[in-house]
């Protein structure tokens, strides 16, 4: 199990490690993912170290409103409106890196429409 001080996301959110971040909240940070599945695919990660959304929800849910918030903005920025927003909670679901992260994907960039 992965623990805040060897989290990549935590690294991530408190400039420690490089990444290409795109929008800041008061408790969020977004950025490009490293492997994309979609045209658009941001990551949107809590500053603060929770393991999966469910755990979030139960701690703190200002963070996660925030989080949708941010996630659903930068949806409106980089997207024609339609968006997934998604998290993976657990191996069988897909996730492996182990802080609640949501992911916000489009197959059609705003600027791609005309």
């Amino acid at each position: 199990m992965t623990t805040e001080t060897d989290c990549i996301f935590c690294k991530i959110a408190n400039g420690q490690m490089p990444s290409t971040l795109i929008a800041e909240s008061e408790h969020c940070v977004a950025f490009w993912d490293i492997y994309p599945r979609q045209p658009i695919h941001i990551l949107v990660v809590p500053k603060s170290h929770h393991a999966n959304v469910s755990e979030l929800v139960n701690e703190s849910p200002e963070v996660l409103v925030d989080l949708v918030k941010l996630g659903t903005d930068l949806a409106s920025t980089h997207s024609t409106g339609s968006f997934r927003l998604t998290f993976n909670t657990g191996t069988e679901a897909g996730q492996s890196v182990f802080h609640v992260h949501g992911h916000i994907t489009s197959r059609t960039p705003k600027d791609q429409v005309g």
